[in-house]
């Protein structure tokens, strides 16, 4: 079997992916927010063009499976219609931004993303999987996100600005903000970052600047538990998944008025304590710990289904359960204690390790694949 083929990119609304069952198309909502009239549109989108369902991504984005190549521009022009892309491609690829879910208008957070959306169009070069975060709000929540230059808080409450790679950043100021970005941008640029097209990855060959290097950030203390809170209500969507009905449902009693997307595939409703939601787990959940690609036939590199598999361990497996349709690792490109790699229909395991480690176990078949897991 050939090795996974690697985009180097991720789907996007102007450059969607090709996938096993039609066009991937990625929406970046701004601010990570969605209005009700925002997510009324997308799920009709979702049943218009797509298959119905909605995916969550790392990044906390939305997707849009199942496209039609020759429908692909009138979904394009319905989602500008909707205010969820960027007219310019180049920037919208870019707009890889993480944001803390408990913002306010006008406070640090919404105003460095301002800053930050001015800035992008001014960066260097960078690689387009290159992503940011903005975990300047009263708890820090972004610190497990995928993100290479990272706006953060000490614990004194003092802005810095931290390479991912290094637990430790450079203190800044909001006015200086961005001009440590574009110094921390331009040096990865020169040093050939390019090349490793993430900041961890680069650090592993690369000296940081001098003086990036200075404050550790606040920690987070622990993972946001799923209900019910006095900021509002916190919900999971198991391995991404969302039926449009069940979006849309989250908005029929009026109390709704907007959702915040966040990393983990979770969602979050502002100022509303709602329990139970059709669709959604609502409190601590073994799904919400499982991680597992689309598979077998909706990604052309999988030759595995994944989802069955995937539910059918998550209660005996013990720790974290990664099962991935192929070496590439996209739901969950880190280490877990138990990794299933699916290769020529059949799955290989690693143990606490990451999808393109070597395996311990090789050729194992779905239908057994439970038994060996058990053992682990």
């Amino acid at each position: 079997m050939s090795a996974p083929i690697i985009k180097g990119w991720c789907p996007g609304a102007h450059r969607p992916m090709m996938s096993g069952d039609g066009l991937v198309v990625r929406v970046r909502p701004f601010y990570g927010e969605l209005s009700r009239d925002q997510v009324m549109g997308l799920c009709a989108l979702a049943e218009r063009f797509g298959n119905g369902v909605l995916d969550l991504t790392s990044r906390a984005n939305i997707q849009i499976r199942g496209v039609a190549p020759d429908t692909f521009d009138s979904l394009l022009t319905e989602l500008d219609a909707l205010g969820l892309i960027d007219s310019d491609a180049s920037v919208e690829s870019q707009r890889n931004i993480l944001v803390q879910p408990n913002w306010t208008r006008g406070d640090l957070t919404f105003r460095l993303y301002k800053r930050l959306l001015r800035a992008l169009p001014l960066l260097p070069p960078l690689p387009e999987k290159i992503g940011f975060a903005i975990d300047t709000g009263a708890r820090a929540y972004l610190s497990e996100g995928s993100a290479d230059f990272r706006f953060e808080l000490d614990p004194a409450g003092h802005l810095l600005l931290r390479a991912d790679g290094c637990r430790k950043g450079k203190l800044i100021t909001e006015p200086t903000a961005m001009d440590a970005l574009f110094e921390l941008a331009r040096w990865f640029e020169e040093s050939g970052g390019a090349s490793h097209r993430r900041m961890a990855r680069h650090l592993q060959n690369t000296s940081l600047l001098p003086g990036w290097a200075e404050v550790t950030p606040r920690s987070q203390k622990r993972p946001v538990d799923l209900g019910v809170s006095d900021q509002g209500t916190y919900l999971g969507a198991p391995f991404g998944k969302i039926a449009s009905d069940d979006l849309r449902g989250l908005f029929q009693d009026g109390s709704v008025d907007r959702l915040r997307l966040m990393p983990g595939r979770m969602i979050f409703l502002p100022d509303v304590q709602l329990s139970k939601p059709h669709g959604f787990e609502s409190a601590p959940s073994r799904l919400m710990q499982v991680h597992a690609c689309p598979g077998a036939p909706y990604c052309p590199q999988a030759t595995v289904e994944t989802l069955s598999v995937a539910r059918a361990l998550a209660r005996s497996a013990q720790g974290s359960l990664h099962v991935s349709g192929c070496a590439k690792g996209c739901a969950f490109p880190r280490s877990a204690r138990t990794t299933l790699v699916g290769r020529d229909g059949h799955f290989d395991l690693v143990s606490d390790g990451q999808p393109w480690d070597e395996p311990c176990q090789r050729g194992l078949d779905p239908v057994h694949v439970r038994e060996v897991v058990e053992e682990i």
